[in-house]
């Protein structure tokens, strides 16, 4: 998407099962941003067996550093990285949602609007896709989480 005429990254991580897992909009794609991504994903959802990216190398630099933090804490198992084209279209098919939403929007003004309507965006995507409590309607769930 757009901010200001220039490119900004969505890195999102989602499961096996297309629950989404965590996001973070960032205005490079580099080694440090993918390292801290996958450091707050990690942390929020625990050690995986293996992640599966697309061919970027910042994502294959940043999973390389968590691997080397990891060594050091004295994890003797690293993550395996998986960079295949067709595994990652689970992640292609669920961020399809994602830019049906921000396309007719034509870019933001600012990097913090842009990071809240996509908070919102995905708040929504994940409601849809039922991760939050079953027993309540869609729109009481949004309401009880935007209160």
């Amino acid at each position: 998407m757009r901010v200001k005429g220039k490119w900004v990254y969505l890195y999102r991580a989602i499961d096996k099962h297309g629950k989404t897992l965590d996001f973070m909009p960032s205005e490079r794609r580099n080694k440090a941003t993918a390292t801290r991504f996958f450091a707050r994903a990690l942390e929020l959802n625990g050690l995986p067996c293996k992640i599966v990216i697309d061919k970027s190398g910042a994502n294959t630099a940043g999973i390389k550093a968590i691997n080397k933090m990891l060594k050091s804490f004295g994890c003797p198992i690293p993550i395996e990285m998986v960079r295949r084209k067709y595994l990652n279209n689970i992640i292609e098919q669920d961020h399809r949602f994602i830019k049906r939403r921000v396309r007719p929007l034509l870019g933001f003004k600012a990097f913090a609007t842009a990071s809240s309507a996509l908070a919102g965006i995905e708040l929504v995507n994940m409601i849809r896709k039922g991760q939050f409590t079953p027993e309540l309607r869609p729109f009481q769930q949004f309401s009880q989480l935007a209160a």
